[in-house]
């Protein structure tokens, strides 16, 4: 089956204007832009189905390079675990790659389950990669090794998300996040791959401590180590933009709205990146979605809890674009940038030869539509894609 989309108004993330595209299975055959009203002709033998866009803006699927795809939470007794996401939950964010992760609980949840959710996301119709490990070190593995699930398991792209600088993790040494570091980079070239290390920031006084040293002491290569979360404070915050300065990728969180009261949203982060004239396509934006988001006392006991979300990507989208930014220069961080960063090249970008991955959007900005991998995932702002127990 072909798929013909007339007159798009193409943000691939860079603005192309109105154009037709053509997705031939499950990737994208041709564009070419075009005039308003232009004939359409197609070989009858040739089963298509033909949408008229009629202007609306199309944007690459979502990259989302933190979620909780079996839940996370459970940092104030087992039944404070969220649920394991559903598929609409995300392709109704226009979220069409996901990168899967554990957090504070690798004890009643493991690699090995997350690797099944991944798995069970890719058969539903997303591109699903996961993060092995968990907060602890030593981290949690598949294999028995990070450099053993980097390279032998299709589906790890790295390790995360490893907790740093925060009271939940195991108060890792410097010399033990180098050498997961190490671990993540050999496995990476062996597989070619990203190899990352995803590191959660916490609120700790350490800060990204590690990772400045780890630029000045080691051979690793800065790209190798990505620390998230790093909206969660100012302080932090300014540290991140001094590491993004010597190449250190970053990527900060799109809170939910009344979770980031000591730190930035994630539009304030981006407009702070921007205004100092840091390399753009240095810093990414995710959604820690499906993760808890708790507030603790001073003795580490959680006194509430929100839920992340990937449809907070969108909202950050919309409010910078209600700033004043042009939305070429606002999708990058949730799509091209990602996908440069993990190495994921298919994804990020509408280009003949790339992955149909789109979303198209109304006139609000909102998700009317979402092909992934070809295939339509939400028509019309309704979900027509859901998984078995949805």
């Amino acid at each position: 089956m072909l798929v013909y989309l007339r007159n798009a108004d193409l943000v691939a993330p860079e603005p192309m204007g109105l154009v037709d595209i053509l997705v031939a299975g499950e990737r994208i055959a041709a564009i070419q832009s075009v005039t308003p009203n232009h004939p359409v002709t197609i070989p009858t033998q040739w089963p298509c189905e033909v949408h008229d866009l009629a202007g609306a803006t199309v944007i690459p699927g979502l990259v989302d390079s933190h979620v909780h795809l079996t839940g996370g939470g459970g940092e104030s007794g087992p039944e404070t675990k969220v649920p394991p996401l559903q598929l609409t939950q995300l392709t109704s964010a226009g979220v069409t790659t996901v990168v899967g992760l554990l957090g504070t609980d690798s004890v009643t949840r493991g690699p090995r389950e997350l690797l099944a959710a991944t798995r069970a996301m890719q058969r539903l119709g997303l591109t699903a990669y996961m993060w092995t490990g968990a907060y602890p070190v030593p981290t949690p593995t598949i294999t028995g090794t990070v450099r053993g699930d980097v390279t032998l398991v299709e589906q790890v792209i790295g390790a995360g998300e490893v907790a740093i600088s925060d009271h939940r993790s195991s108060q890792p040494t410097y010399d033990e996040i180098v050498r997961l570091a190490a671990e993540c980079h050999v496995g990476g070239l062996l597989a070619k791959k990203a190899g990352v290390l995803h590191l959660h920031l916490g609120d700790g006084k350490r800060g990204l401590a590690f990772v400045a040293r780890a630029l000045e002491e080691s051979e690793l290569p800065a790209r190798v180590l990505q620390p998230t979360h790093c909206n969660r404070n100012h302080t932090l915050w300014a540290e991140a933009m001094t590491l993004g300065a010597k190449g250190v990728p970053i990527d900060v969180t799109a809170f939910p709205p009344d979770d980031d009261e000591t730190g930035l949203s994630a539009a304030d982060a981006v407009t702070q990146w921007l205004d100092a004239g840091l390399p753009a396509e240095r810093l990414t934006v995710s959604s820690d979605g499906g993760g808890c988001i708790p507030l603790f006392d001073a003795d580490g006991v959680m006194q509430r809890m929100d839920v992340g979300s990937s449809s907070t990507l969108l909202a950050m989208v919309r409010d910078l674009v209600g700033r004043g930014r042009a939305l070429s220069e606002v999708v990058p961080f949730v799509t091209s940038n990602v996908a440069k960063q993990l190495r994921l090249s298919q994804k990020g970008e509408l280009a003949p030869g790339r992955d149909a991955d789109l979303v198209v959007l109304t006139a609000q900005m909102k998700v009317s539509a979402v092909m992934a991998r070809g295939r339509w995932m939400v028509r019309d702002g309704e979900s027509v894609v859901r998984g078995p127990f949805e």
